[in-house]
C-alpha cells in the first residue's frame, strides 16, 4: 500500500495545514517548521496551571493540561478545524501522538485508562467519526493508556456553543451525558478524559459529574488546545 499512497501524494499532494508548503507523505500534517513553531504551553508538568484553574471550586479535577494554545484566527486553529469540519483523522492522531509525547514523565502517564468525550450519535454519523476518539487513539498510541470509549454516552445534541457564556453553556450540557449501561466499573481507577478543545470547561466538567456520581475515581483531563 506505501506505494499506492506514495502515487497519492504525487497526483493529490497534500499540505501543511499551517502554512500551506507541500508535505513529504500523506500522514504529514505540518511541516517542520510550523510545527516547531506550534505555540505548546508545557502545562503538563504544572498543577497549577491555568487549565487546571479553569475546574477549581466546580469539579474536583486533580489536574488538567492541553497541548497547545491558540486565539480566534490564529493560523493554528485549521488544526482543529480540518480535524472537526472536513474529515482530517490524520489531524487527530497527529494532535495525540503531540499530546501523548508531552504526557510522559508527568502525572498523567500514570492514568489506568483513557475515556474520550463522546459525541451524540446524529453528530457522529454526521461527521463520521468522533475527533476527541481520534486525538485519544494517538494519545494511546504514545503512552500504552488503555483507552476505553464505551463508558460515557451523549444523550444530548447541541448546536454550536461558541457565542454562549460559561454559565449558558453549562446549562446546556449538565445533562447530555450519561453512563453507559454496559460501563465498566471505574471504581478506584485514575481516569484520563479527553478531548479536542477546552473552552469554559463546560463540557468535561459535565462528563466528570456523571463519573464522579458513579464511582469513586481521579480525573485527570487533557486536550489538544486550550483557548
Amino acid at each position: 500500500m506505501g506505494w499506492f499512497r506514495d502515487m497519492g501524494m504525487f497526483f493529490f499532494p497534500a499540505n501543511c495545514l499551517v502554512c500551506g508548503k507541500k508535505l513529504h507523505t500523506s500522514r504529514d500534517v505540518l511541516c517542520m517548521t510550523c510545527e516547531y513553531n506550534i505555540p505548546l504551553t508545557g502545562y503538563s508538568d504544572r498543577p497549577d496551571n491555568p487549565v487546571s484553574q479553569i475546574f477549581w471550586g466546580r469539579v474536583p479535577v486533580e489536574m488538567g493540561t492541553s497541548l497547545f494554545r491558540f486565539t480566534k484566527g490564529s493560523a493554528y486553529q485549521n488544526l482543529l478545524h480540518d480535524l472537526k469540519y472536513r474529515g482530517n483523522r490524520n489531524a487527530g492522531l497527529y494532535l495525540g501522538h503531540m499530546l501523548g509525547n508531552t504526557l510522559k514523565q508527568s502525572p498523567f502517564f500514570t492514568c489506568d485508562v483513557m475515556i474520550p468525550v463522546p459525541l451524540h450519535r446524529k453528530r457522529l454519523r454526521e461527521r463520521g467519526f468522533n475527533q476527541s476518539m481520534m486525538i485519544a487513539r494517538g494519545v494511546a498510541e504514545i503512552t500504552g493508556i488503555p483507552l476505553d470509549p464505551g463508558v460515557l454516552v451523549r444523550t444530548g445534541y447541541q448546536g454550536s456553543q461558541t457565542s454562549k457564556s460559561r454559565y449558558d453553556r453549562f446549562i446546556n450540557v449538565s445533562g447530555d451525558f450519561q453512563l453507559n449501561r454496559k460501563a465498566s466499573d471505574m471504581t478506584g481507577k485514575k481516569i484520563l478524559l479527553i478531548d479536542d478543545v477546552v473552552t469554559t470547561g463546560a463540557t468535561l466538567e459535565a462528563c466528570s459529574r456523571v463519573l464522579f456520581n458513579h464511582f469513586t475515581c481521579t480525573i485527570l483531563i487533557a486536550t489538544a488546545a486550550c483557548a
